[in-house]
């Protein structure tokens, strides 16, 4: 993710880009009332500066989850899968989707040969786990968000801003994600690009799913989340995973969650196009996909302004209502429908 161009006049600037807006102390937001569109049935280095301000680096583990035990390869198929080859991982451990279990397992793909390991708190699930020569520098976009401080002011006024650009703010957000999977309930549902795991928590707590799946790419975003977890003993004990990992490559087998949910992430994405499919990929039949995100423009915005808006935020990934849609039917889904206000849009879509 990154800010606005720095030619662009500073009051441009919250105009062009909303979803970084300047933080304030004492800032009111309420609660704007929605238009529906229904439409149709191995760490790289940061280049970020360390700050004093950080997510936990050193994360503290209840003690019980030290304790030595007996470990045994659980029975069943299981749900992680291999991000290179998508194969059901092997665990060689304690089974449940909860952070102790997945904490005291290994995992390994039978087909790669290659192992994986739950280090501070999360299970690492991407490609380039465990490499010890390559490293990978991604986008401004996402290793922004790998950077300590902004981890830590996600929860803490950052996320909250967003309603200045049209978010009707986290609850609100909540609830209406729960009536869209609604027909998902008792599944397992995948926060993907969770942060700091503001949804991710609310979904558990819930009791709606048979589990929940943390997932983003950010190591500080993850740990971060963690923190506020052991503030809530409740969340320990629920079937709640932590889990890095590329939405680009997502380390599921194909038709095995029934609900996917992505907060103010799409714009984030260096390819909506591939993690829309990857997404699809993942969804059993009949399952939901939500997302919400900033746009480019809307049926609103002035034609006048659009070629401005255009040329500040080519080079993100900010859409309009009819490019989202796009994505989703070209990527098999179906029933898509939406929600605008202002910027702001909560998108829809099903598996056939």
């Amino acid at each position: 993710m990154a800010t606005a161009p720095s030619s662009l006049h500073p009051l441009h600037q919250d105009f062009l880009c909303p979803k970084y807006p300047r933080l304030y102390h004492n800032s009111q937001f309420r609660t704007p009332r929605l238009r529906r569109r229904p439409t149709g049935t191995g760490r790289p280095p940061s280049r970020f500066p360390s700050f004093a301000i950080r997510a936990s680096s050193v994360v503290t583990l209840p003690p019980e989850w030290k304790s030595s035990t007996e470990e045994s390869e659980s029975s069943g198929v299981e749900l992680l899968a291999c991000p290179v080859c998508y194969e059901p991982l092997i665990r060689k451990g304690p089974p449940g989707l909860n952070l102790q279990a997945i904490y005291r397992s290994a995992f390994k793909c039978k087909k790669c040969d290659k192992s994986y390991s739950s280090k501070d708190i999360y299970l690492d699930l991407t490609v380039i786990a465990g490499l010890k020569e390559y490293v990978e520098v991604k986008p401004v976009g996402t290793e922004l968000f790998r950077s300590p401080l902004v981890s830590f002011l996600y929860e803490r006024g950052w996320r909250q801003n967003f309603n200045r650009s049209g978010f009707p703010g986290i609850d609100e957000e909540f609830k209406i994600a729960q009536d869209y999977f609604k027909s998902a309930e008792g599944g397992v549902l995948l926060d993907v690009s969770c942060g700091s795991g503001l949804f991710s928590r609310k979904f558990a707590k819930s009791g709606t799913y048979s589990g929940v799946v943390a997932l983003d790419f950010s190591e500080n975003m993850l740990r971060q989340c963690y923190d506020f977890l052991k503030k809530d003993p409740t969340l320990l004990a629920t079937n709640l995973a932590l889990v890095r990992a590329d939405v680009s490559r997502l380390p599921f087998p194909s038709g095995s969650i029934g609900a996917v949910h992505a907060g103010a992430a799409l714009h984030c994405w260096p390819s909506p196009s591939n993690a829309i499919a990857e997404i699809s990929r993942i969804l059993r039949s009949g399952g939901i996909f939500v997302g919400t995100t900033f746009l480019r423009y809307t049926s609103s915005t002035p034609w006048i302004l659009r070629p401005l808006r255009e040329r500040a935020l080519q080079d993100y990934s900010y859409l309009t209502e009819e490019e989202i849609e796009d994505l989703c039917t070209s990527s098999g889904l179906i029933n898509y429908s939406s929600e605008v206000q202002q910027s702001f849009i909560m998108f829809s879509a099903q598996k056939p």
